[in-house]
């Protein structure tokens, strides 16, 4: 058995759950989210709890079984409180600003670059600081992911974008080797 998936979702307060035929959706204060079962998967509700369980101990069953109580719970949680990502900006004159709901990069580059979210997602820069939110969790992460890519951070002076708490190991550069 799963040790993930056997574990029962407690529902938050102020959030619903429809289980229908191949989808459960979750309702919330901040939004709605649907996520699709497999057809070999089962999934009830039982007082205040959601319980996943699946149909046999085949190995599709198996792998699928923890993905699918995880995505639930993270919809569930994405719609009562939401997901949010920091990036940072290292580096001199790098800035990030809002221009309307459009985000502007100055990164170094002979262009600024310009980011267009997508629909459910909010980005807020302060200059050197980003924050994605949203209530969808993977929606966030690939926001946070594609902006980050437009300058990663380098190894050898740190400049680039990066999460706010991620590490980023330096390298020393090149020496010059005296003639000898």
């Amino acid at each position: 058995m799963s040790r993930i998936g056997k574990q029962p979702i407690t529902l938050p307060e102020n959030t619903t759950v429809e289980i229908q035929q191949g989808s459960v959706k979750v309702k919330g204060p901040k939004g709605e989210l649907q996520v699709i079962v497999h057809s070999a998967i089962k999934v009830e509700q039982n007082d205040n709890k959601i319980v996943v369980s699946r149909a046999s101990d085949n190995k599709l069953d198996r792998s699928i079984h923890g993905t699918t109580r995880m995505l639930i719970a993270n919809a569930m949680q994405g719609v009562s409180d939401g997901y949010t990502k920091d990036l940072e900006l290292r580096g001199i004159g790098y800035q990030a600003n809002m221009q309307g709901n459009r985000l502007q990069l100055v990164l170094g580059y002979s262009h600024d670059i310009y980011f267009d979210p997508p629909e459910g997602i909010e980005i807020t820069a302060k200059r050197t600081e980003i924050t994605v939110s949203g209530i969808d969790k993977q929606l966030v992460g690939e926001v946070s992911a594609k902006i980050r890519s437009f300058r990663k951070p380098e190894p050898y002076k740190g400049k680039g974008i990066r999460y706010k708490d991620e590490y980023v190991r330096s390298k020393q550069g090149k020496t010059i080797a005296t003639g000898g």
